[in-house]
């Protein structure tokens, strides 16, 4: 009677706890100036047989360059070169998971994405949608996935991001763009090869890295906020701030930029992105503008949410004499700021961390509206 006692008060005592998340983190990491080619020794151990290849999704840019000669193809590996020039799309994961499927009788030993945010993202969806069924669009949205991916690395090629650490696949659906989020998502395996970032064009080093650098400053000034995230997102704003108000040389300015994405992604992992992810997706949902960019041409304008962000955030711009587009929406319909508007306001998470639990008293379509017609 006195065990059944104490039982029971256990389970008492536990429902009464705070029921926090158990996130999973990427199990397995490399990191150094050409560990890249150490890819083929990881590969070995999770190759089943001949007649299971790896598939390497790789940025088309890369193709015909030294990179795709130290790929270590053995057997039936293939190679599928993608376009990353706008950003992933549900459908594109449907027909990769289709073609993969009808080219091959075995299931791939594994899916390895190398490029920036957009084949991260592509490769985590694909591992993912070649154990669930349907289309990937069906998944969008917040833990749905119910079967593990299969084995999925990740390489990135540009810093800041995040998307090689985060439980999430950024995806544009036929009705809205939003992350497949779950914890099967997460890689299985993270190669960290600051010598890939090497010859990156500069603006396009500029816009990613304000990808990492936007994470923290809504990381830290978010709802959120908690000591697990600000760890994580103070440490990425410092690198941050030595990779693009310091003096550092090439080299060390790859390795820290890389850092910082990796920091900058784990900030979010218990907290979120807030004011200018969530109008951004709206910004590359109706005109395909890519997300790095997308974050900066809202983020100039957000100095009522993010005064001390916004004010960095153009001495930095100044500093590598960045000029940001303008007139993107001065020719958009009444309709369009309604879709632009419709999908930014669907971002909730992000809308609660920035603004807190009555951000819908907070924040209106009208004032949405305002905000996009500046850009």
């Amino acid at each position: 009677m006195e065990i059944r006692k104490d039982i029971e008060a256990q389970q008492v005592a536990l429902q009464d706890k705070t029921d926090y998340r158990n996130f999973p983190m990427v199990p397995r990491v490399i990191f150094g100036r050409g560990c890249f080619d150490q890819l083929g020794d990881i590969l070995m151990s999770k190759r089943r047989h001949a007649d299971a290849p790896f598939i390497f999704l790789v940025d088309a840019v890369f193709e015909g360059s030294s990179l795709i000669d130290r790929i270590p193809l053995l057997f039936i590996d293939q190679i599928i070169f993608v376009p990353a020039d706008e950003e992933p799309k549900t459908s594109q994961v449907d027909i990769l998971v289709q073609k993969i499927v009808h080219d091959f009788a075995e299931m791939p030993s594994g899916i390895v994405g190398i490029g920036g945010g957009t084949l991260l993202d592509m490769a985590k969806a694909v591992s993912l949608m070649l154990t669930n069924k349907g289309s990937a669009s069906t998944y969008q949205g917040w833990d749905l996935v119910q079967k593990p991916a299969i084995y999925h690395v990740g390489i990135p090629t540009l810093s800041g991001t995040g998307a090689e650490v985060s439980r999430t696949t950024v995806l544009s659906g036929p009705q809205r763009k939003l992350g497949i989020n779950s914890d099967f998502t997460t890689f299985d395996q993270v190669v960290l090869d600051p010598d890939l970032t090497k010859g990156v064009p500069k603006e396009q080093w500029f816009y990613t890295g304000m990808d990492c650098y936007i994470h923290c400053i809504e990381s830290l000034n978010g709802t959120y906020l908690n000591a697990f995230s600000q760890s994580y997102g103070e440490k990425a704003l410092e690198l941050c701030k030595e990779v693009y108000l310091g003096n550092l040389d090439a080299a060390e300015s790859r390795d820290k930029l890389m850092m910082a994405s990796w920091h900058g992604g784990m900030s979010i992992a218990y907290s979120q992105v807030g004011v200018a992810h969530a109008m951004s997706y709206g910004l590359s949902y109706l005109l395909g503008i890519r997300h790095g960019i997308g974050n900066c041409l809202v983020f100039q304008h957000l100095e009522e949410y993010y005064p001390q962000g916004v004010s960095l955030f153009n001495k930095m711009r100044e500093k590598h004499g960045i000029t940001l587009p303008t007139g993107i929406c001065e020719s958009l319909t009444d309709s369009d700021f309604d879709t632009m508007i419709s999908v930014s306001l669907a971002m909730e998470p992000l809308w609660e961390n920035a603004l807190g639990q009555q951000w819908r008293k907070k924040i209106s379509s009208d004032k949405l509206e305002a905000l996009y017609r500046k850009i």
